[in-house]
């Protein structure tokens, strides 16, 4: 096997001649946000990727078994690889090393033109270039042909022409770079981001190790990802605390012409649905024509087999697609020599081949499997009724719940005090925990623009409900009517009667885990809301400081010794102050004095918003001026995802690992 391998990778060209130049590199540093989306985090991060991804395009040629980042103090990052190294020799166009001008030309690279990559995953080939462009410093080392050759750039310039430096008998590229702080609103790496990303890469390219190393702290740490099993240990990971209702997985990897298609899923004892596509190792956030094909296999293939076996009556409708997709987790891979990315961060994929290549060889491998396994056959095509009768279920309970909302022009709850202002950009709807906050809050709002919307008691989990039995819950449908955006299918962000959703609970566990429930609502049912930055979490204060005449507030632990120290300094003064008048000694035992406790300070702890005066409610939590309000995002909604089924979820043992495994790090927390 090793000698193949080293046969094909000795047949396979990748000198100067295979690099292909198209165009100049200025445009990059006048508008990044062309070429990686954004100058914040994800821009930043987005460095990385393209670094890995040319590394990736090594392993997927089968050049390469070994990837490694490192994170390095200064915000340096490197990429290492084992593949055939960036070739060196003359480029017989710009009479330039290959190395240089692949890292200083943009859209010069070994992706457009030969079989120098059959697939890549590349952005469009300007990956490299573009980081060299965006860095403030960049090096460049390259183990090939026996000899190790370095050139180092500075803003994208080259320092020096390329030298050899020693001699190896290992191959591959070392990228080391550091982003320009002026180009990116922050450079700071996320260990987590990046962590994760490379975990998704591993599992995508089977039998390739990749390590992550983190050596900005005082103890590094490292991390290393190897899997054999592909998409299959993937699907393993993901469903790892899921009820999952299939023993056997869904799986094929096949040919269809110059495409290669894997793909696999299962099915959850869940409503939710997880799918996730990827076009040579890009993950397609909007999915694209491969999903389409998948979705549209699944959706006929299923049906005929649940006519044919007389689950489905000759006159019933058929399944609809979210009927058949509840409860699914599936990963689509496909390979494709020319992938057509819509936009330059690769959301979607736009090659019309792709649906028909993954429809056929899914299609096809799907039949044999329902023929061969008629319990795994039963159980999917099972979830798909069970789901399609709530789904006439939750019809009939969502009319109803419309046909008294908004916007069918009848009245609002009654237990909302609703705002003056109908501009929605205006108007702030504040969620708050009881009838006592939510007679402060009433009592102490701005009413031209703020509402308050009171619940009673904790909502239902919605992770463990299905959308007719969520609705028959008052407090939801009370949420559901005020937010106007409808709910399930008839969702519409636009239709939203509020630009800030304000979630108001007691700083105590009852309220935190009222929080987390309405987090669960939201981000299943509501999560535009949550994408168009409309949803925040209120920080009231957890202390009232007093001495004397003065009060202040503090919203943590750390803040509430900062206030007793200026105040203990500020009683100390006086203290002195009226020594010196009365030209007396005073000693520390003046403090014990009634006289001294009286101007002592008095500290209160806030457990229940309800404890404070409307004025006070305003003054610390309601106040635009004032207020401390945390924006609600979702970084990675499949972090999130897998996060809310292990704290909401029915299964116990997930959750209390969660909780064991954190407690030493716990913070806030109410005995």
């Amino acid at each position: 096997m090793a000698k193949q391998e080293d046969k094909k990778k000795a047949s396979s060209s990748y000198s100067a001649k295979d690099i292909f130049v198209l165009e100049g590199l200025d445009p990059v540093r006048k508008r990044p946000g062309m070429y990686i989306g954004s100058t914040g985090p994800d821009g930043l991060h987005h460095l990385v990727w393209e670094i890995v991804d040319n590394s990736i395009d090594e392993a997927m040629g089968g050049f390469a078994k070994h990837i490694r980042i490192e994170l390095l103090k200064d915000n340096v990052v490197s990429v290492t690889d084992d593949g055939r190294g960036i070739p060196v020799d003359m480029h017989p166009k710009t009479k330039k090393s290959a190395l240089e001008t692949a890292l200083t030309t943009l859209h010069a690279g070994g992706k457009f033109g030969g079989d120098t990559y059959k697939v890549s995953g590349g952005l469009h080939g300007v990956g490299v270039s573009v980081v060299n462009a965006l860095s403030k410093w960049m090096k460049a080392e390259v183990y090939k042909d026996g000899g190790i050759y370095v050139q180092e750039y500075h803003i994208g310039v080259p320092q020096q022409n390329v030298k050899k430096i020693g001699t190896t008998e290992k191959t591959g590229t070392k990228i080391t770079f550091r982003p320009d702080e002026d180009i990116f609103q922050k450079i700071e790496f996320d260990r987590k981001r990046i962590v994760d990303q490379i975990r998704q890469k591993a599992f995508l390219v089977k039998g390739v190790k990749m390590e992550v190393i983190d050596t900005r702290g005082d103890v590094p740490a490292y991390y290393a990802f190897h899997f054999e099993g592909g998409l299959l240990s993937f699907l393993s990971y993901l469903t790892e605390f899921s009820d999952r209702l299939q023993q056997e997985p869904f799986y094929v990897n096949k040919d269809y012409e110059d495409m290669n298609v894997e793909a696999a899923f299962v099915y959850n004892n869940d409503t939710e649905t997880q799918e996730l596509s990827f076009a040579n190792n890009i993950y397609t956030l909007d999915g694209g024509m491969h999903l389409t094909g998948f979705r549209s296999a699944l959706t006929r293939v299923l049906n005929d087999y649940a006519r044919e076996n007389n689950f489905i009556k000759e006159k019933e409708e058929n399944l609809t697609g979210d009927d058949i997709r509840e409860g699914l987790v599936a990963i689509v891979s496909l390979k494709i020599r020319e992938p057509q990315f819509e936009g330059q961060t690769k959301g979607r994929l736009g090659n019309p081949p792709a649906r028909t290549a993954v429809e056929s060889v899914v299609a096809e491998a799907l039949k044999e499997f329902l023929d061969k396994h008629t319990q795994e056959a039963k159980i999917i095509v099972s979830k798909g009724l069970l789901a399609a009768k709530a789904r006439k279920a939750a019809k009939a309970a969502k009319d109803t719940v419309l046909r008294k909302g908004p916007l069918e022009g009848l009245t609002l709850p009654g237990k909302l005090a609703d705002c003056t202002s109908r501009n929605p950009a205006d108007s702030e709807l504040f969620i708050v925990e009881g009838d006592s906050a939510g007679g402060s809050g009433k009592q102490g709002r701005d009413r031209r623009f703020q509402a308050i919307l009171p619940l009673r008691g904790k909502i239902l989990n919605v992770e463990k409900a299905r959308l007719d039995k969520m609705l028959a819950n008052n407090e939801i449908r009370s949420l559901v009517i005020a937010l106007g955006t409808a709910i399930g299918n008839d969702f519409s962000v636009d239709k939203i009667r509020y630009h800030k959703i304000v979630i108001m609970t007691d700083a105590d566990v009852d309220g935190s885990h009222i929080c987390t429930l309405l987090l669960t609502l939201f981000f299943r049912y509501f999560r535009p809301i949550i994408e168009q930055g409309y949803l925040y979490i209120a920080q009231p204060p957890l202390y009232q400081i007093k001495f004397g005449k003065e009060m202040r507030y503090a919203y943590s632990d750390g803040e509430k010794e900062t206030v007793i120290t200026d105040m203990q300094a500020i009683r100390g003064a006086r203290r002195k102050d009226k020594a010196e008048k009365e030209h007396d000694d005073v000693s520390d035992n003046t403090l014990e004095t009634p006289e001294a406790k009286e101007k002592g300070i008095n500290i209160q702890r806030y457990k229940g918003l309800g404890e404070m005066n409307p004025d006070q409610l305003w003054e610390t939590t309601m106040d635009p001026t004032k207020r401390v309000l945390k924006r609600v995002t979702i970084d990675d909604a499949q972090a999130a995802d897998r996060l809310f089924n292990i704290l909401m979820g029915e299964k116990v043992e997930p959750r209390k690992h969660f909780i064991q495994s954190r407690a030493a790090t716990v913070k806030n927390l109410d005995i």
